[in-house]
């Protein structure tokens, strides 16, 4: 009866299909990712509390990442895997509508014209038909992308972060593999092996926000006391430390994965993973809010996004051939490769950023 009900749905209502339904809900979440750096760069002060307000934003979706093996494995073990999508529901839902009476406008341009209209001050000139559509398209589709092929600072950290996330969706598949070849482990144990990367990301965020108060905000307040200006680049190091997590958690796992070892042991590399993840995505977004400011921030944002979605969705689709055709250890100690070349990037910027940033085609902050 039940496939039945289900195989009338799909022919009454084609549209609702899974797939389908996947891309409606994926372009309904993408703006809340994509305006989210923006946002904290129209309410903070970027220079003094905003690399905290970027923490919270950044680690909740990356907990989320991991956290979801962890509880989508206990529940689709002991349930079905369509209770993974009602547990978001019923959680989600209420808190949406809780925050929703609290949701106010924080773009700059947009609130200095409702006050205009407001105190009836004439508006400037606005573009209309097809001049209006044509900027929007250039600030919302053409300018990310063009950033994402001109500007070296959005094309090596979105190249490093977009491999980043990528290896962490792919371990969404690997893992599961690679535990139950070698382990047995079932679906519920494997997703519970994702507490040591939510572990990582929590001591990350916490290294990230002790660099952020100590490194940082003082060289901020010493700066301004002398009447200069504090290089962004000092956003790198969190990133800098960061990059020797990855290379170190994926040789780790790759040479220790093995039935001969302990299932403990290479679990707990996944920590360094999550640790090195976190300081690298953190680093990277303030350093493109702080450098591109409001106008461009949001764009460089999602240039970056636009990739690292792109190679969270392109990699799990090759994980298992190549970890079946290469073998655990030389799968892994490829991606460890790739993380080792990567980890120029930060250190690269952190010496030559202020080169970059003066040669911008867009406002980038100077000096």
């Amino acid at each position: 009866m039940r496939i039945q009900v289900r195989v009338q749905t799909r022919q009454l209502f084609p549209c609702f299909s899974t797939n389908r339904t996947r891309l409606i809900a994926g372009c309904l979440g993408a703006p809340a990712l994509a305006v989210g750096a923006g946002t904290i760069g129209d309410v903070w002060d970027t220079h003094k509390d905003g690399g905290l307000a970027a923490m919270f934003f950044i680690m909740s979706p990356f907990l989320g990442s991991s956290l979801g093996p962890v509880f989508g494995g206990l529940i689709s073990y002991h349930r079905t895997w369509r209770w993974t999508m009602w547990l978001v529901l019923l959680v989600g839902g209420p808190l949406y509508l809780l925050f929703i009476p609290f949701m106010k406008e924080t773009y700059k341009p947009a609130i200095l014209k409702k006050r205009a209209i407001q105190r009836g001050t004439p508006l400037p000139p606005r573009p209309k038909g097809s001049e209006a559509l044509k900027k929007i398209l250039t600030v919302t589709l053409v300018r990310p992308v063009h950033m994402l092929v001109t500007e070296p600072i959005v094309i090596a950290l979105s190249l490093y972060t977009a491999f980043t996330f990528g290896v962490l969706f792919l371990f969404f598949a690997a893992i599961p593999y690679s535990f139950g070849t070698q382990y047995g482990f079932d679906r519920r144990e494997s997703g519970l092996v994702f507490c040591a990367s939510v572990f990582g990301i929590l001591l990350g965020a916490v290294v990230f926000g002790a660099i952020d108060r100590t490194i940082y905000k003082k060289k901020y307040e010493e700066a301004i006391a002398n009447g200069r200006k504090v290089p962004v680049e000092l956003r790198l190091i969190g990133a800098m430390v960061g990059s020797f997590g990855l290379p170190l958690s994926l040789f780790w796992f790759a040479w220790t994965c093995k039935a001969s070892v302990h299932w403990i042991v290479p679990a707990l590399s996944v920590i360094f993973f999550g640790f090195g993840m976190m300081l690298i995505f953190l680093s990277a977004a303030t350093y493109l809010v702080d450098t591109y400011q409001y106008l461009a921030a949001a764009s460089a944002m999602a240039a970056n996004g636009l990739l690292r979605y792109g190679f969270g969705a392109v990699f799990p689709l090759f994980a298992i051939q190549m970890y079946t055709n290469l073998g655990i250890g030389w799968a892994s100690s490829l991606l460890g490769f790739i993380s080792v070349t990567l980890m120029a990037v930060p250190f690269v910027f952190y010496r030559f950023g202020k080169y970059f940033r003066e040669r911008s085609s867009y406002d980038t902050i100077k000096g």
